[in-house]
């Protein structure tokens, strides 16, 4: 990670670069939570790689830098059947704080939670904060994708995917996508909808558990060797 980013008293995220404005939530944060001084320096970015420096002031923000570009990373895309209870919640800071770059959730045959529509749209835009609020505390210069629940067979269609399964193999550097099963796991008929599939641990792992290993395994191959 660029030390500046790093060091910064904060990092938050802006629509402009050109003229950053605050939101009233990440304004409140920023001075009243984090208590940050017109003298520290903080970081903007916009979601899609691009990033200043820059400090508070009386009236908004004040950028102190050119704008620098982060390359995108490699894909690291997660679906997960959704877990129960404030999981999901759990799963969508810790996925951002490790660095995947799309995030879904799917309705699998065995799938014992399912959200109707409205609640799922409530859910989703709540995920999205969680994102954003967990991609700022991480200092990521691109925010995660997260996207609407999406079936079982939408998700298979998602362009070198592989299915999470004790008996697969080693998750190869071609993979772009991980799909995590409901507690119950896959169906046979799901299992052969992929055509390759993947083992995260020699151990049952829980949802959350198995979306975590599998979102470590596609980020390290954005780490330099």
């Amino acid at each position: 990670m660029n030390p500046v980013l790093r060091g910064s008293a904060a990092h938050v995220f802006v629509d402009s670069l050109a003229d950053p404005q605050l939101t009233e939530r990440d304004e409140h944060h920023l001075r009243r939570v984090l208590r940050i001084r017109e003298s520290d320096t903080i970081t903007a970015g916009d979601g899609s790689g691009g990033w200043v420096t820059a400090r508070l002031t009386a009236n908004g923000m004040s950028v102190d830098s050119e704008p620098q570009v982060e390359p995108a990373p490699r894909p690291a895309a997660i679906f997960s059947a959704i877990p129960k209870g404030d999981r999901p919640e759990w799963m969508v800071q810790k996925l951002t704080e490790i660095g995947a770059t799309s995030i879904g959730f799917m309705d699998c045959a065995r799938s014992v939670v399912r959200w109707e529509p409205a609640r799922a749209h409530r859910q989703i835009e709540r995920l999205r904060r969680i994102a954003r609020e967990a991609a700022m505390q991480s200092r990521r210069l691109w925010l995660p994708v997260v996207l609407d629940v999406v079936t079982f067979g939408e998700a298979a269609a998602v362009a070198n995917c592989a299915i999470a399964d004790p008996e697969g193999d080693d998750l190869t550097a071609d993979v772009g996508a991980v799909l995590i099963g409901p507690e119950g796991g896959f169906t046979e008929g799901e299992l052969d909808a992929v055509l390759r599939r993947v083992s995260l641990s020699a151990n049952v792992l829980r949802v959350e558990t198995a979306a975590l290993t599998a979102a470590v395994l596609l980020t390290l191959r954005n780490e330099p060797t």
